[in-house]
């Protein structure tokens, strides 16, 4: 964790926001945005627990009303039932409308359980019911070059065990578990085509820059209202906002694996803080040796983790490309 008494070159001062301010100016967009340039009345979004959406959903609140936002719960097989719980809390907090939507049979009518599972037999034969799993990436420090995935079991007796995945089993269980996103936007979009609202999207910066999203799923919205923030102004914005501090507490997760999963082991391999100091320092060409002092980190870890965020941006390209036109001809 970052040590704010730590004697360091570089500053993290410009991290630091005005919530008010922030929020005042992020609220104006908001209203702009949805009201005058989209023409939608109002705001659907789906709503996890997380730090995130509760965020969003407490900006549009105060940007448009609460009677203007409507938010989704749309829990599937392998959710937490704390997510639902904080989700369902936070909706009452703010006084906005919901509706709840299994997306599990969905997802078992085009087969993510079944294809997700048959990509895990082909490492681990013995996988079936009563078995869970994740995915996780190696530490970022140890060793060099390409970091590859492994699957983590754990039997119904509670036995773990870890593998690497070959390259064509993380594909099929990567495209299995993304229907899970792709699914929640298509209900999310059903809604804001029966109320005439717009879709709000939840990403913070560090997804949003370094491709933590699922393409036509999560990635997809008509207004990204944090999207230019770090995750560590979103926590200020959060307190300013009175987000129920049982939501601000909460570790950052990815709620996609039946096995618990932070998000720090599935994809940014630091803690939030630290990668939020990085990801400043780099867009700013700050040398690695002034980064390392101020967040606790060596040099050489500093400059992996510069590699690592250059090597994400490579693949989020893809992510944040549009769709390509042929021209017409002149």
């Amino acid at each position: 964790m970052i040590s704010a008494a730590s004697p360091a070159l570089f500053s993290l001062a410009d991290l630091k926001i005005d919530p008010a301010a922030e929020t005042q100016r992020i609220v104006e967009t908001i209203r702009r945005f949805v009201l005058k340039r989209l023409r939608r009345k109002g705001v659907v979004l789906g709503i996890s627990g997380g730090i995130d959406s509760g965020v969003t959903a407490a900006l549009c609140v105060r940007a448009l009303g609460a009677e203007r936002v409507f938010g989704l719960f749309m829990p599937e097989h392998d959710c937490s039932d704390d997510s639902l719980a904080l989700g369902q809390l936070l909706a009452e907090h703010l006084g906005i409308e919901t509706a709840l939507e299994d997306v599990a049979p969905a997802l078992e009518a085009v087969g993510c359980y079944r294809r997700r599972d048959a990509a895990i037999r082909s490492v681990f034969a013995e996988y079936g019911l009563g078995y869970r799993s994740k995915i996780v990436l190696p530490d970022l420090f140890q060793g060099a070059g390409y970091r590859l995935f492994s699957i983590v079991i754990q039997s119904p007796s509670g036995e773990i065990h870890r593998k690497r995945l070959p390259l064509d089993a993380y594909q099929e269980l990567v495209a299995a578990t993304n229907f899970k996103q792709r699914v929640r936007k298509m209900m999310e979009y059903y809604y804001a085509d029966r109320l005439r609202y717009a879709v709000a999207g939840t990403p913070n910066l560090l997804e949003y820059d370094l491709g933590f999203f699922v393409k036509n799923g999560d990635g997809s919205a008509d207004v990204k209202p944090i999207a230019h923030l770090y995750k560590t102004q979103v926590y200020d914005l959060a307190e300013h906002l009175d987000v129920p501090e049982i939501i601000r507490t909460r570790p950052p997760t990815t709620d996609t694996y039946s096995l618990a999963q932070t998000q720090e082991e599935f994809f940014f391999s630091l803690p939030y803080d630290q990668m939020d100091a990085c990801l400043f320092a780099k867009n700013r060409d700050v040398p690695c040796e002034e980064v390392a002092e101020a967040v606790g980190l060596t040099t050489q870890q500093v400059q992996r983790v510069y590699q690592d965020i250059d090597a994400k941006r490579r693949v989020a390209g893809y992510l944040h490309e549009k769709p390509l036109l042929v021209c017409a001809r002149p």
